[in-house]
């Protein structure tokens, strides 16, 4: 059988997840098989990366919620300098192959899942590939959102339920993002359906800004997600005098903030510019918002 091309191709590096070997991958090649839990399951953990000036962003943030996702769902501990140094001969392979100027953006994305049902020993990789021009586009338009509950309730204590754990099993969020699509809309935002109270994106932070120098974002939590774009962004602002904190955020607060962002690491910062169907006007400082954003993970 002849395998279709992928063009651009990416940077796959195949990792031993308990610090043994690392070897190239060829991308038009399988690497996992028939039996894995991330194929039959979507069992397994994930990060995305943002690479820019040739540097993967935001590493330490990314890697201690790698940790926390693997410990949450019992898989091993990652090992930090087998992840890292495997992260950046990758990355130096997509540009020196590539030939793109260092500020060409990329995107690294680390995958380790509970593995082959017949070894029981995890597979592990790390891929390095181009940006979506939608990622790009969104970053430049902004987005149209719709508001939406999660379809299970996130207030109650199980104690078997994972959150916090950035897993692939991201079968829900897709139909999410489908559904907002045929209305014509970019994105959904999950809110609390007996409360209003704001949740996350489907792959990103709420981040609220108000009036006096002041950002909210939803308290990490039952049905939150602690964001490392959105660390990373209060970090920075706080040494700039803005006034930062994690709390409960209802719809309505939405609609009359200055301006609402959707922060990922590699969209970085989309303005929401519609929320389900009401127009959010920009805000004066919107240049100042998207810079702050850009500098937290520059």
């Amino acid at each position: 059988m002849v395998f279709p091309q992928l063009t651009p191709a990416p940077v796959i590096y195949l990792v031993e997840p308990f610090g043994g070997s690392v070897r190239r991958q060829n991308p038009n090649m399988p690497h996992v098989f028939w039996d894995d839990a991330a194929v039959t399951r979507g069992d397994g953990i994930f990060e995305s990366i943002l690479v820019r000036g040739g540097k993967p962003r935001n590493l330490g943030k990314h890697f201690k919620r790698f940790v926390r996702s693997a410990e949450l769902l019992g898989l091993p501990e990652p090992g930090r300098e087998h992840w890292v140094r495997a992260t950046e001969e990758a990355v130096a392979d997509y540009y020196r192959e590539r030939g793109d100027a260092a500020d060409i953006e990329a995107k690294v994305t680390w995958t380790m899942t509970r593995g082959r049902e017949t070894t029981g020993v995890p597979t592990a990789w790390i891929t390095v590939r181009p940006l979506p021009e939608s990622v790009l586009r969104q970053r430049e338009r902004g987005v149209s959102v719709l508001t939406t509950p999660r379809g299970y309730a996130i207030d109650l204590d199980v104690p078997w339920m994972r959150d916090g754990a950035k897993t692939l099993n991201y079968a829900l969020t897709m139909a999410a993002l489908r559904w907002a699509g045929e209305q014509g809309a970019d994105d959904i935002i999950y809110i609390d359906p007996d409360t209003g109270r704001v949740l996350e994106g489907a792959t990103s932070s709420v981040l609220m800004v108000k009036k006096g120098g002041r950002l909210r974002t939803p308290a990490p939590g039952a049905g939150v997600m602690a964001g490392t774009t959105q660390a990373a962004v209060f970090e920075h602002a706080e040494k700039l005098g803005w006034k930062c904190k994690a709390k409960d955020i209802y719809l309505g607060e939405l609609l009359k903030a200055e301006s609402v962002w959707l922060v990922s690491s590699t969209r970085i910062a989309a303005r929401v510019k519609r929320l389900d169907g009401e127009k959010l006007p920009a805000p004066d400082n919107a240049a100042e918002i998207r810079q702050l954003i850009e500098n937290a993970v520059a």
